[in-house]
């Protein structure tokens, strides 16, 4: 059999399950692609046979085009803004694609080229999206034809992810990184809409962490949950149109929304570029600049801080200005500038403070509850819970779940598995595609347990 050439795009933690997955497959050749950064590239294929690493730079058509042709497929690793640019090139190149992000409406629109080209874009093949797709679908397939007979489906959610263990949550975010902090807190910074009882609810993106609210998923969990994107179309791709409530939604541990929400008030999770944000300044003085305040000492940055974020109470103001304290953003040491914009210039100090520490092990948590109304007028309450935990030294839950998840849904679009081999824009919602694939995952070690009550 010939060779079989992979073409990552993104280098960063969850990378390096998936490539370990698929080089238990000698046809397989990988290559790493890098924007930036090449050393990190360099560094996960150190050691490992038939893996290599190459510059390029996702922004570019040009380059793009220049190298995925040389390719059986290219799994994009990098953030969802990049998908469509890569799509559209890999459409015409030929090349079949992988994602682990949700599929956008602009991801959507080229469904009918792509089955043109004849190519396959796999989508939602990580943790979540992923994961919780892949026991989504056999639960309705078994299950749900007796509540159309018997009941019907009242309330469907279905929430992830915790990323780290209580132990190690102490920090003012409750939060430490396994994956991008860009990644982490731009899904913070999403609009979203979603179904209760019976009406859409729209929440904007300045809005999303004021809508958190408690949520029971385990005991020894203090967890807030809110609402993930838009979850409307769920209600059709699940096949559920008498759900009162559908909701997809994430988990962080209480007092993590309202910090982000102060984060994106003064400005933080801003990615466009500051001409002004330049090497040589302190963090005081890039929060002096981007919060308007009199001047960079510690009192004027505290007082334009209370006056944007009108805190609720005196306890919480302390928190939180506490917490960015902490972080450093009051400090006269100078900035890390990225990217010439805030956020990336935040993350440099968040991937230093907020980095795992050696024998720390993160968490990754998921579940979805179905409410079922019986003919009787009882409720039943059905829920599938995964737990799962890194390796104190090893890799983390959270590039577990998503690399190798990633890894087993390429592996068999790449043998040819009937169900993943459609043209076009793939997406696990069908028991069919899901089966194959959480039966591998599971043999991982990833697993959920299910409940009735």
């Amino acid at each position: 059999m010939a060779d079989i050439g992979i073409l990552i795009l993104g280098s960063g933690m969850v990378a390096l399950p998936c490539v370990e997955y698929l080089l238990r497959n000698k046809k397989n050749h990988i290559t790493i692609g890098k924007s930036f950064a090449h050393s990190t590239a360099q560094a996960l294929v150190a050691g490992l046979p038939r893996a290599t690493t190459i510059a390029l730079d996702v922004s570019s058509v040009a380059a793009l085009d220049s190298h995925l042709g040389s390719y059986d497929l290219v799994i994009s690793l990098v953030p969802y803004t990049y998908h469509v640019t890569i799509i559209k090139v890999a459409i015409r190149r030929k090349v079949n694609v992988v994602t682990t992000s949700y599929v956008s409406d602009a991801m959507r629109e080229l469904d009918a080229p792509a089955r043109e080209a004849g190519i396959v874009v796999l989508n939602e093949v990580g943790m979540d999206p992923g994961v919780g797709n892949q026991n989504l679908a056999p639960s309705f397939a078994h299950g749900y034809p007796n509540i159309l007979r018997d009941g019907r489906l009242v309330l469907m959610l279905l929430l992830a992810s915790l990323p780290v263990t209580a132990e190690h949550a102490k920090n003012p975010l409750g939060f430490k990184f396994s994956w991008s902090p860009r990644g982490a807190l731009l899904s913070q910074y999403n609009s979203a809409q979603f179904i209760s009882e019976k009406k859409i609810v729209e929440i904007s993106n300045n809005d999303l962490m004021g809508v958190a609210r408690p949520y029971f998923v385990l005991d020894g969990y203090e967890v807030v949950a809110y609402p993930n994107r838009n979850s409307v179309p769920f209600q059709q791709y699940y096949g559920i149109p008498e759900a009162d409530t559908v909701v997809r939604g994430s988990l962080r541990y209480e007092g993590n929304p309202a910090f982000v929400k102060a984060l994106i008030d003064i400005g933080w999770l801003d990615t466009n570029t500051k001409n002004w944000l330049k090497a040589g300044l302190t963090w005081a003085e890039v929060l002096q600049k981007a919060i308007g305040a009199n001047s960079s000492n510690e009192s004027d940055l505290v007082w334009r801080v209370k006056d944007i974020c009108q805190f609720p109470n005196q306890a919480e103001s302390e928190r939180i200005l506490g917490g960015l304290g902490w972080i450093g953003l009051f400090s006269s040491e100078q900035a890390t500038v990225r990217g010439n914009n805030l956020l990336d210039t935040l993350c440099t100090q968040l991937e230093r403070k907020l980095s795992y520490q050696p024998g720390e092990r993160d968490l990754v948590v998921l579940q979805h509850k179905f409410v079922v109304e019986w003919r009787d007028g009882n409720q039943q309450t059905l829920t599938s819970t995964l737990e799962l935990f890194g390796g104190p030294n090893g890799s983390s839950a959270m590039s577990k779940s998503v690399g190798v998840t990633c890894g087993i849904a390429t592996q068999l679009l790449l043998d040819g598995h009937e169900a993943l081999n459609t043209p076009g824009i793939v997406v696990p919602y069908t028991k069919a595609i899901c089966d194959p694939i959480r039966e591998l995952v599971e043999k991982e070690g990833i697993h959920v347990v299910q409940r009735v009550a």
